[in-house]
């Protein structure tokens, strides 16, 4: 093995270490970014949301594009874009160049794929397996780090851009290491469906727009229902579009097939859930009490550590037991089982916020939920849908979790910024975050029961945990998964 075949475990590692750090960067700091670019709430909280949404029609394309010019080539690309963008939103104190580097690291969460087809090209199967398993890992190592960095770096009022300028240092490292990559030829052949991109693109922000900002505009005003009609237009001709496309970006039988319907509509929900309850608990533990008669009045700091840090650090523990109930109970009960737990996490923060440890439970009851969901859902998607696919499938439903988080975003900002206390710095009131988590409870129950009720019944087949886990990761990247019948 060469020496280059040897760094695509380490770089594999490290680059989708960065993926998951650069999404939890920013979650502690919105607060701060609102004050220092002195813009409202919800325009702040298009920092996640602009990032969210372009990495849900980025990713699938990055991952054909690697198949098309090959991996090693389209990472480098990757992380230029992600490297270009850092540094702009670090050296920029206006929010639209902001969200244009935002905009341009959303280009990270291709990395992923990539780094499994990666592996897929440089290990020998006996390796392979093993090597999944750790590179999936990292995502909640990066998780937790992120956090941790943001901590320490905005600790005493540090300087948001700090954090910028650090995702620019990480990024440098990873080109390094990509650049050591062997080149190895393209694996497919055919066109990309840049239209299809573009619109997909155009309907979610014309979707997402009026109910980031419903609040301000009013729900009934032209702009809001003229938007949220507009949307409805251009989804609606994606959709036309790509069912006359011979390579389309979305496989119109995934948008219709009821089982992959139900499938993606759960992943919608579990992105809604990780984001609805990082942004929901960092606005209520850094709320002053002295002011808005709740809240703890955390720093950053305590926000990164205390608060956010237990839920994400957990993955490394709950990922592995995930896998675990899908090879003993299946993927349907496994799924099942997410929601359950995570509406008694929801319902749990809408009547326990109090105190600290109610909050970390909370969280950490969620997170958990979300990840065994992640678990579940490429054995659901292989179960249903035929071998050749698997990687399409589980494709549409990497966009699905990723327009779910947004709309978890969009949704707390929403509902943070309706009718705040009055003050120089506007606060959410309680029974606001209240009702966020009261939502999440509800929707909760709302994908058990559909789970529960709409999933057909199937022989499922009988994996061992070390194959579930690859399935896992192979599914979660967007790639085809062996059949075990």
């Amino acid at each position: 093995m060469s020496f280059r075949t040897r760094l695509a475990l380490p770089v594999a590692s490290y680059v989708v270490l960065l993926v998951s750090a650069l999404q939890t960067l920013v979650v502690p700091v919105v607060a701060d970014i609102r004050a220092d670019l002195d813009v409202t709430t919800s325009a702040a909280g298009w920092v996640v949301t602009a990032n969210l949404l372009a990495a849900a029609v980025l990713t699938p394309m990055l991952g054909r594009l690697g198949d098309l010019y090959g991996r090693r080539t389209v990472m480098l690309g990757v992380l230029t874009a992600v490297l270009l963008g850092s540094v702009l939103a670090a050296t920029t104190s206006s929010l639209p160049l902001l969200l244009v580097g935002r905009i341009a690291q959303a280009a990270s969460f291709g990395l992923f794929p990539l780094a499994i087809g990666v592996l897929r090209e440089e290990l020998p199967p006996y390796r392979l397996t093993g090597a999944m398993a750790l590179v999936s890992g990292m995502l909640s190592v990066g998780a937790g780090f992120g956090l941790v960095i943001t901590g320490l770096l905005m600790r005493e009022g540090g300087d948001y851009h700090r954090l910028f300028w650090l995702a620019a240092a990480l990024t440098v490292i990873g080109l390094a290491g990509a650049w050591l990559l062997p080149a190895r030829p393209a694996a497919a052949t055919g066109t990309l469906d840049w239209a299809g991109a573009g619109l997909l693109g155009l309907g979610l922000v014309l979707l997402l727009l009026p109910l980031a900002e419903g609040n301000g505009w009013g729900w009934g005003s032209a702009r809001v229902l003229g938007l949220l009609g507009a949307a409805a237009v251009v989804l609606t001709g994606f959709v036309l579009f790509e069912r006359r496309v011979t390579h389309p970006l979305v496989s119109i039988r995934m948008l219709s097939h009821r089982p992959i319907v139900v499938a993606n509509a759960a992943g919608l929900f579990l992105g809604f859930a990780m984001f609805a309850v990082f942004l929901a608990v960092s606005a209520l533990v850094q709320t002053p009490p002295a002011v808005a008669g709740y809240g703890f009045g955390a720093s950053v700091l305590a926000t990164s550590l205390i608060y956010l840090l237990p839920g994400t650090a957990s993955g490394v523990i709950t990922a592995p037991l995930g896998g675990r109930l899908v090879a003993r109970l299946g993927a349907k009960a496994t799924l099942v089982i997410a929601a359950v737990l995570a509406g008694a996490g929801f319902a749990w923060l809408a009547v326990l916020h109090a105190a600290t440890w109610q909050v970390i439970v909370g969280a950490l009851a969620v997170n958990t939920a979300v990840t065994f969901g992640y678990a579940a859902l490429p054995a659901l998607l292989i179960a249903h849908v035929e071998p050749a696919e698997t990687g399409i499938a589980n494709s549409v439903n990497s966009i699905a979790r990723s327009v779910g988080m947004s709309l978890g975003t969009a949704f707390v900002v929403t509902m943070m910024t309706r009718n705040p206390i009055p003050g120089p710095l506007p606060l959410p009131r309680e029974s606001q975050l209240v009702a966020v988590f009261a939502a999440g409870a509800v929707l909760a129950g709302i994908a058990a029961v559909t789970v529960g009720r709409l999933l057909p019944h199937v022989r499922q087949p009988r994996l061992t945990v070390a194959e579930v886990e690859t399935d896992d990761v192979l599914g979660a990247a967007g790639l085809d998964v062996p059949v075990r019948r």
